[in-house]
């Protein structure tokens, strides 16, 4: 979901009452409801299929229609009106909202941003507060599907206690560029990664008797002209990486919605897609959820409904009559009075309002929303702070430690921290996502000028990492500069033991970075700081890779993401060595924007409107199925660091490397501790068909905490799509019969065992 198009609206000079209003449907009048037993769809003892199936044999096409349309379910302060007008009556104030049918005892679906907590943009809901997690890319570098799972079951569980039931989860979306403003809600370049990781998020907030989708479906993959752009891309290409990736976090979240994206596909929208809707989600991978638009994602409403979209999302409400989608210029009302009326015109079937009405309700009953109802109730924002520390502590990368400047003494006589707001909060990403923390908003600054600067800010979160270093090294004096004056920074950092720099780069929805440079004279602050200091630790708070010219200059480097609700405190556990790191990248940091397969971002040169491209333009993708790493090495070029890096405090070692070979590839290894320090590793598995035209591909890892000294034996077994190709003459995947090439190691560049085993040819199922 956007927020940026309400003021499109505000400002295009379109009046309200020029747009052709809708009918709101009513339900047909009804007796009323005689005894429980008059309701057999409430029977938990039923199938969620039969239970939908009766629900809707009681139900009028009126009623059918009350669960395809959906409203915007908030008032938003300083908006022009309607949208600073009363939401729907029964709203809580969010981002969604469909009517229920009391008659027959369906309730209302309350739906909520959440990539990354239950968000509260544009102050929805004055006063209501969350627990942020760790951004997606930093959840993504634990490697770990249980803090996954965490993650998702906690906010799950915040948004049921705040009478929630759906959640706009689920970002899948794959990183093609580092450059995309909205990578840092997902996870990472690979499709087994970012299928795993995602997967588990969904599956744990599912948990908690909230419905997740899985978003945003498909090649969604840059913010600049979004809802222009048409993203021209081969099947073949498509259901090996990106479609892929939606393939695995489905089969392993069962998400009860997908969103599909605003742009096109091949020609046609995404909310409007055939091949994507009813072809691959919902034939070939047999989907039984319902798919809704993003928020103004509809254009159409015959040929939307014939393609396989189910719910228009986001309309605006006015007590006395509704509009069409404010998300979305000029946009009609599509799924309301015209999509009954193209029903009794013969031009849709009724027996598909029958399936988008059956699809949500056995949604509904499927994922508990009916028998475990969400309603208000306390929360232990305590417990919920430490899911999302253990998340950010995983999810920390040591980039370089060198001459073993980390983790820091705690006797370390004077300190220096600098920059980066240390002294308040740790920086999170704007937009949909943006979650309004526990404790308010550590700072609040203006954002960078552009499409996504609108309704978002940049909002740091209450978690000081200054508080936490001082916490953990109480004997050591601890001295602030903020960064501003490069050359005070630097004298600091000249008199005192040892520097640490925080470095921030913002991400938000609706725009894109033009480079991967540390904005605002950040490098030039760094250079200064380790010319005065070599003994410098740089962290990093960044939504995306970023260049860093200084990196032979200062003696360490962490990655911390975005690292959510105790993010301060989680870099203090790694800076002083209470937690091993043990992350490793999710996304392959170039050297230089020249290494890219797009080393202009596409669109940036186009004619721009208020909030960016208006002009719809095409994206073409050089890369194929190399997204990343893959891209990397079949152009023969060295990144600045690789897929799948990651240093630790501790050493380890591989060995009794076994590969078998039949349908597939099951390899097994050891891993041993081979340091002083109890760590985590996550030991990669990595193979590439026969031939000399064949992607080396992940096909699985272990992650495994080991005592100094101790081994682990490893077993990954592959899933055979990993080792296909798509044929899209077949219809389904294909595996050339052959030996494949086995590397083990560290990360994708790195090597520690090698190995080789026969699989059989054969064909799969799509």
């Amino acid at each position: 979901m956007s927020l940026q198009n309400i003021r499109r609206r505000a400002l295009s000079g379109l009046s309200l009452l020029a747009m052709a209003a809708a009918v709101l449907p009513q339900p047909a009048p009804a007796a009323p409801a005689k005894a429980a037993e008059a309701r057999p769809w409430l029977n938990p003892k039923l199938s969620a299929d039969e239970r939908a199936d009766l629900a809707l044999k009681a139900m009028s096409l009126d009623e059918q229609l009350l669960l395809v349309r959906g409203f915007f379910g908030a008032s938003l302060p300083g908006a022009p009106p309607p949208l600073n007008s009363p939401p729907p009556p029964e709203a809580l104030g969010s981002a969604g909202y469909i009517p229920g049918i009391p008659r027959l005892g369906i309730p209302a679906l309350q739906e909520s941003d959440a990539g990354l907590g239950v968000a509260n943009g544009g102050a929805m809901r004055p006063g209501d507060v969350a627990t942020p997690l760790p951004s997606g890319l930093a959840t993504a570098s634990s490697w770990n599907p249980e803090i996954a799972h965490a993650g998702g079951a906690m906010i799950g569980g915040e948004a049921h206690a705040k009478g929630f039931n759906v959640l706009l989860a689920g970002g899948v979306n794959l990183a093609r560029d580092p450059r995309n403003g909205r990578n840092f809600e997902y996870a990472g370049e690979d499709p087994l990664l970012a299928g795993v990781m995602v997967g588990e998020a969904i599956r744990g907030v599912q948990s908690r008797n909230v419905i997740s989708t899985a978003k945003h479906y498909a090649v969604n993959d840059q913010e600049t002209g979004r809802s222009v752009l048409n993203a021209v891309i081969p099947e073949k290409v498509m259901r090996e990486t990106d479609l892929l990736a939606f393939q695995l976090a489905i089969e392993r979240g069962d998400p009860g919605s997908i969103m599909c994206s605003y742009n096109r596909v091949n020609g046609d929208y995404a909310c409007e897609n055939d091949y994507l809707l009813n072809k691959t989600l919902k034939r070939d991978w047999g989907y039984r959820g319902w798919v809704m638009t993003d928020w103004g994602g509809a254009h159409s409403t015959v040929k939307a409904a014939l393609a396989g979209l189910d719910q228009d999302s986001a309309h605006t409400f006015d007590r006395a009559s509704p509009y069409g989608n404010p998300f979305q210029a000029g946009a009609a009302d599509y799924f309301g009075a015209p999509l009954k009326a193209a029903v009794e015109k013969g031009e849709v079937p009724a027996s598909r309002v029958r399936d988008m009405a059956k699809r949500v309700l056995r949604t509904m009953f499927d994922k508990g929303v009916i028998d475990h109802p969400a309603a208000k109730a306390s929360i232990d924002y305590e417990a919920n702070a430490a899911v999302a520390r253990r998340a950010a502590q995983e999810g920390v990368v040591l980039l370089k430690n060198q001459a073993g400047l980390l983790p820091l003494a705690k006797s370390a006589p004077t300190i220096a921290v600098i920059g980066g707001h240390a002294d308040v909060g740790v920086l999170s990403g704007g937009g949909s996502s943006q979650v309004a923390p526990v404790g308010g908003a550590a700072l609040t600054l203006p954002p960078t000028p552009g499409p996504g600067a609108i309704f978002a800010q940049m909002v740091f979160h209450p978690s000081s990492p200054l508080k936490a270093i001082k916490a953990a090294a109480p004997g050591s004096q601890v001295r602030f500069a903020d960064g501003a004056d490069a050359q005070a920074a630097a004298a600091l950092a000249r008199s005192s033991d040892v520097v640490v720099v925080f470095a921030t780069q913002w991400q938000t929805e609706a725009q894109d970075v033009p480079n991967l440079s540390l904005p605002n004279g950040q490098d030039a602050l760094i250079e200064a700081v380790a010319a005065a200091n070599p003994r410098t630790v740089v962290v990093l708070e960044t939504g995306n890779p970023v260049l860093m010219p200084w990196l032979d200059k200062v003696g360490a480097v962490l990655e911390a993401w975005y690292p959510g609700a105790r993010g301060g405190e989680a870099i203090a556990d790694v800076l002083f060595g209470e937690v091993n790191p043990s992350g490793k990248l999710p996304i392959t940091f170039p050297r230089s924007e020249a290494q890219l397969p797009r080393p202009k971002l596409p669109g940036l040169d186009m004619p721009m409107g208020f909030l960016g491209v208006e002009q719809p333009f095409d994206v073409e993708y050089p890369e194929g199925a190399a997204i990343g790493y893959k891209w990397f090495e079949s152009r023969g070029q060295s990144p600045l660091f690789p897929f799948g890096y990651g240093l630790s405090y501790t050493r380890f070692s591989y060995g009794g490397l076994k590969v078998e070979g039949g349908p597939s590839l099951t390899v097994s290894f050891d891993v041993t501790n081979a340091g002083s320090r109890q760590g985590k590793e996550i030991a990669q598995v990595y193979a590439t068909p026969p031939g000399t035209g064949g992607l080396r591909r992940l096909i699985g890892w272990g992650k495994v905490d080991l005592k100094p000294g101790e081994t682990r034996r490893v077993v990954v077994k592959a899933d055979p799509r990993l080792l296909a190709e798509f044929d899209p003459a077949a219809g389904g995947w294909r595996i050339e019969g052959g030996g494949y090439a086995v590397a083990v190691g560290g990360d994708s560049a790195s090597v520690a065992l090698k190995g080789e085993a026969v699989v059989k040819a054969a064909k799969l199922k799509p």
